[in-house]
């Protein structure tokens, strides 16, 4: 008993073995939930359940930044919902991608879900192994953290010069790879994403289905976005605990969220403008800590929040009467 206590009491990423544990069994009681209990039968989701679902992952994201801030301190606190507000904003670009994804290849909205809920698993792998190298990173060459600033700025202004622009995933090379190198049905098949079918010799071979284009697409997306988010987030604070903790709780909200958000996303346009000047505050801030000293964790929570609610507001205004659009 008292060597699993010592186990448990080790440090791990500057944060004992415990709490990791802690989080890990809170993740994995929340997928349960969400795949045995809540969505046991394949059915489509409805926009008042996607927004239920929603709620109840931000207040358990909001309950465990409430724990952050009593076990760690105010400024982790701070630090963690800055992170998860940026991870959930950012994130609103990806249920976009991920509506135009579904679209193209005729995935039905019953069997959305399925793809998302088992997409999320690769992200948590993903973001696990990016921040972890992340991490070790800014441990070991502190002047990595201005790269990750430059990068942030770079990326930003990207973003505003390209809010405009409609991705085209009829000539996407990552989709035309797959289909070159894959034997992929031309139907979907249920919820499966192999099956077994003839071969030009008659022999049964494995076929991926449209169904599992669609979980690849939105694995790469996901990696994509997080090239993105994790610096932004590193950029906040260097303590991995908060950088995947914040990570991982806004993606799994938003991921409830995206039935909602997919059928009003075009409400929401000018918010890519206040995502990049997101991105170009917090990448031009690590510049400016020789000259003006550190940047309080409470300015910059304020200061991306007032962005993002600026963004949303103009959007919502701007997009008025428009009609809404259905996902997949």
């Amino acid at each position: 008993m008292d060597t699993l206590l010592a186990l448990l009491q080790t440090p791990w990423l500057d944060k004992p073995v415990w709490a990791w544990l802690a989080f890990l069994a809170v993740v994995v009681v929340l997928l349960v939930l969400d795949l045995g209990v809540l969505h046991k039968e394949e059915r489509e989701i409805g926009v008042r359940e996607s927004l239920l679902l929603s709620a109840g992952y931000i207040s358990i994201a909001l309950l465990f930044g409430a724990w952050v801030w009593w076990y760690m301190g105010s400024q982790s606190g701070i630090e963690y919902y800055t992170g998860f507000l940026i991870e959930k904003s950012l994130s609103m670009d990806n249920v976009f991608v991920i509506a135009m994804i579904f679209g193209f290849l005729g995935i039905p909205r019953v069997y959305q879900h399925r793809v998302l809920f088992w997409g999320i698993l690769g992200v948590i792998v993903m973001r696990a192994a990016l921040i972890g190298v992340g991490a070790a990173l800014v441990q070991n060459f502190s002047w990595v953290l201005y790269l990750f600033g430059a990068f942030l700025v770079v990326t930003g202004v990207k973003m505003w010069l390209a809010a405009e622009h409609v991705p085209d995933m009829a000539n996407n090379p990552v989709l035309k790879f797959l289909r070159r190198h894959l034997r992929v049905t031309n139907e979907l098949h249920g919820n499966a994403f192999f099956v077994q079918q003839p071969d030009g010799a008659g022999r049964l071979v494995r076929h991926a289905t449209p169904l599992f284009l669609a979980l690849a697409m939105v694995e790469i997306v996901d990696l994509v976005f997080a090239v993105d988010s994790v610096p932004a987030i590193f950029a906040i604070t260097s303590d991995p605990f908060i950088v995947y903790t914040s990570n991982i709780f806004a993606i799994l909200g938003l991921r409830a969220l995206y039935f909602a958000l997919a059928a009003m996303i075009h409400r929401f346009h000018y918010l890519k403008y206040a995502l990049a000047l997101v991105l170009v505050f917090i990448g031009t801030k690590i510049f400016l800590v020789n000259f003006i000293g550190k940047f309080p964790p409470v300015l910059s929570l304020g200061f991306t929040f007032g962005l993002i609610v600026g963004g949303v507001v103009v959007s919502l205004w701007k997009t008025r009467g428009q009609a809404a659009v259905q996902a997949g």
